[in-house]
């Protein structure tokens, strides 16, 4: 069994948790749950999964995912979203690194900032040694389909992690790992299952661009009006253009259209934030 942690915060995603911790379960030595107050059965079912689970008080995901790295058993941990699943080429690759024998030679690490093009072309890297961390491919399950463009088809991100090298960033949202040395990529993949419906779509919606605003008002930033207006179009335009949304059908369609209408609604919900009185 690979020495290798898998970490997952979590709140009410009894129709999801399953599905994820199933995929994991090949490559993890142990599964760490953090659990923010579930009303569901959430909690219970990564009990009965045999998942390590702890409450803690959500107060955004950067210090959340790090409170649930910091309760690991070992240095290697690999964080996961409860609405996503690892896939069977991922699952190899990552059995393959982390059981492979320490003297197996070559490694074939990244610069430490790779590009996703430089990441598309590298070699599977034969040990962890000699890396701080892994960036994996994503792809988004939306509205029946997965997606392959509109800025979403070729996304890398750090998710598997030396945690004496780094770790979460303290961001409410849209928090990142940050870590020392080198990284290298892998080719397996992790499906996002990240909406089920446009109802689920836009409440998310709302509660990402309300964090997105408190954080941008606690760090004055501010906006003008006129950019509110003009956010929607420019981002439309560049998902579903730009980014060849276009030929995903109707799904580019319509991720184009709510990925820019949350690009707009984080400004307009800053502004209001600035202007209400004390």
């Amino acid at each position: 069994m690979p020495r290798l942690s898998v970490v997952i915060i979590a709140l009410n995603e009894e129709k999801n948790i399953l599905r994820c911790l199933e995929s994991v379960k090949p490559v993890a030595d142990e599964i760490v749950v953090v659990d923010s107050g579930s009303t569901d059965r959430t909690a219970d079912l990564c009990r009965e999964f045999g998942c390590r689970v702890f409450h803690r008080t959500f107060d955004g995901y950067g210090k959340q995912k790090q409170f649930a790295v910091d309760q690991a058993v070992n240095d290697w941990v690999f964080s996961l979203d409860a609405d996503e699943v690892v896939t069977a080429g991922l699952k190899e690759e990552i059995l393959g690194i982390f059981c492979r024998s320490e003297n197996n030679p070559s490694t074939h690490p990244s610069s430490t900032n790779p590009t996703v093009e430089n990441l598309k072309h590298l070699p599977h890297p034969a040990s962890r040694d000699q890396v701080s961390g892994f960036r994996i491919p994503f792809s988004l399950f939306f509205m029946g389909r997965i997606l392959k463009h509109g800025g979403v088809g070729k996304e890398y991100h750090l998710r598997i992690f030396d945690r004496r090298e780094g770790g979460f960033t303290g961001a409410p949202v849209h928090e990142g790992i940050e870590v020392k040395g080198n990284l290298s990529a892998m080719q397996g993949k992790i499906i996002h299952y990240s909406y089920r419906d446009i109802r689920h779509h836009l409440e998310k919606i709302n509660t990402y661009t309300s964090q997105a605003a408190a954080g941008y008002h606690a760090r004055k930033r501010s906006f003008s009006k006129c950019w509110v207006a003009l956010k929607f179009p420019i981002s439309f335009f560049s998902f579903y253009i730009i980014k060849l949304g276009f030929l995903d059908g109707y799904q580019g369609f319509m991720w184009s259209f709510l990925a820019a209408v949350y690009a707009s609604l984080k400004i307009a919900k800053t502004i209001e934030l600035t202007e209400k009185p004390c």
